[in-house]
């Protein structure tokens, strides 16, 4: 019955109730708006969508999370803008892997403290480093695309950007969430790197 309120990006307001808190208890369903007609109609949100799912189900039960709720919402507004989608599920994964502990820091050169010409992020630390100071490093180095690294978001990501935006947070999310659970990634954020390629 509650079928139709309960589709993947839909916001809804929950109400629990139980007699005790260790019964099994029941949910009143109010849905607040509906987004997942919208979502349908574009392939690009509904990877998006799934990708996204797929880490939220790796939070553990009952641990709040607001600053992960409200960037869902922002992120779901726009999910079926294929030239926004991408570099807004590479965002979310950041915040996903900040507000489990593996957060990175891209604001500042971890060799030099620099805050410009940021460029690359160390595989090991997750720190940015600047132009410069990567040269000798590159081989093994992550690219860091100008989009996530602090003043540099003014021009639109790059086909290459996305790509890189995916390979950095993948190797992160790899390394912390996936391998550790014996997961594999989400085919649906293999499919989504396709589109993004296309789109972009």
């Amino acid at each position: 019955r509650q079928q139709p309120a309960l589709q993947p990006g839909n916001a809804v307001s929950l109400t629990w109730r139980a007699r005790l808190d260790e019964h099994l208890g029941e949910y009143k369903v109010e849905l607040l708006t509906s987004h997942a007609a919208r979502l349908m109609e574009a392939p690009v949100a509904l990877y998006g969508l799934a990708t996204i799912a797929a880490l939220l189900r790796l939070l553990p039960e009952r641990d709040p999370h607001p600053a992960l709720h409200e960037g869902l919402g922002i992120l779901i507004a726009h999910l079926d803008d294929p030239q926004l989608a991408p570099a807004l599920v590479i965002r979310f994964e950041l915040a996903m892997l900040a507000e489990l502990g593996f957060g990175l820091e891209l604001a500042r050169c971890a060799v030099t403290g620099a805050m410009e010409e940021l460029s690359h992020v160390s595989p090991k630390s997750g720190r940015a480093v600047s132009r410069k100071a990567a040269q000798p490093y590159l081989d093994r180095l992550l690219a860091l695309p100008p989009f996530l690294s602090e003043g540099q978001g003014g021009r639109k990501p790059s086909a290459a950007d996305i790509a890189a935006g995916f390979a950095l947070t993948g190797h992160f999310l790899r390394r912390y969430l996936w391998e550790p659970r014996g997961l594999l990634e989400p085919p649906e954020r293999l499919r989504l790197l396709e589109l993004a390629a296309k789109i972009h």
